[in-house]
């Protein structure tokens, strides 16, 4: 019988050494499995209704609409002369990729728990995987966005395009650093403390009302828009709705801290998503 060498093997699987044991080319090497898990969740989304890929404009089309006669309308909230429609939707667009991904990365652990036990990848594989699902559909509700801002355009409204849009890919790129760090972060602690589950759409709701998605920041008062720009968030819709809309004031500072924001808690998410992996299967 031929001895088995240490040369016979093209792949080593070891437990994890510590928090900051993180192999990111070995996510690289699964890359196929990423495009897999990305294919099968965008086609199974609405695979089984009769509107089927319809519901990805009716979405944030209604959300709108109702933004518009409640918070428009009937509340009568100033949009800074922007269209209503355009200002809503604006907010809700980018709003809406961020949401998705916290939200849907924040069950990583308890809804692939079975999978988990049976069959060895890099855990990050599946975050990541729903990020860049929830980026396909951030592409088509987009898509509608500037349906609506193109007529605006032609009709003559106040809206104008700002050398701001060159930044869009960088909100991207935060937006979706920002959802799966606080995803990975409460998917983590959802594994002991299982009322997070609960409360997290709840949460989800509150941080929307703290972000400018119904109403401009220049509503609120200069001694306290401090802290709205503590909240991420504020600066990602800020940017996005002034670089095509042409609405809002841009403060770098507000801004950088976001930024800042957002690298912390996709670091401490990743850290702590990395530990706990280790153990989850003796607590699910």
């Amino acid at each position: 019988m031929n001895k088995i060498t240490d040369t016979n093997w093209t792949l080593e699987i070891r437990p994890r050494a510590g928090w900051l044991d993180i192999n990111l080319a070995e996510i690289w090497r699964y890359r196929d499995l990423i495009l897999l898990l990305v294919r099968r969740d965008f086609v199974s989304i609405y695979k089984q209704t009769i509107l089927g890929p319809v519901w990805f404009f009716l979405q944030p089309l209604f959300t709108t609409i109702v933004f518009t006669v409640v918070f428009g309308n009937i509340a009568q909230i100033p949009t800074d002369g922007i269209p209503q429609i355009l200002f809503y939707m604006a907010g809700i667009v980018a709003w809406t990729y961020f949401a998705n991904c916290m939200t849907k990365t924040s069950n990583t652990f308890i809804e692939n728990a079975g999978i988990f036990g049976k069959v060895y990848f890099p855990r990050l594989v599946v975050p990541i995987s729903v990020v860049i699902t929830n980026l396909l559909t951030f592409f088509i509700q987009f898509s509608l966005f500037l349906i609506f801002l193109g007529y605006y355009i032609l009709v003559g409204s106040s809206v104008k395009l700002t050398l701001w849009i060159i930044v869009i890919p960088l909100l991207l790129i935060q937006m979706a650093a920002l959802g799966l760090g606080m995803g990975i972060l409460i998917s983590s602690l959802t594994t002991k403390y299982r009322d997070l589950i609960f409360a997290v759409g709840f949460g989800v709701q509150l941080w929307m009302y703290a972000t400018p998605i119904v109403y401009p920041l220049s509503q609120i008062p200069e001694k306290w828009q401090w802290i709205f720009a503590l909240n991420p968030m504020t600066a990602i819709v800020e940017v996005f709705r002034y670089a095509f809309l042409g609405s809002g004031a841009i403060r770098p500072w507000v801004w950088e801290m976001s930024i800042i924001m957002t690298v912390i808690i996709l670091i401490f998410g990743i850290l702590l998503f990395n530990k706990v992996e280790k153990t989850f299967m003796d607590t699910v």
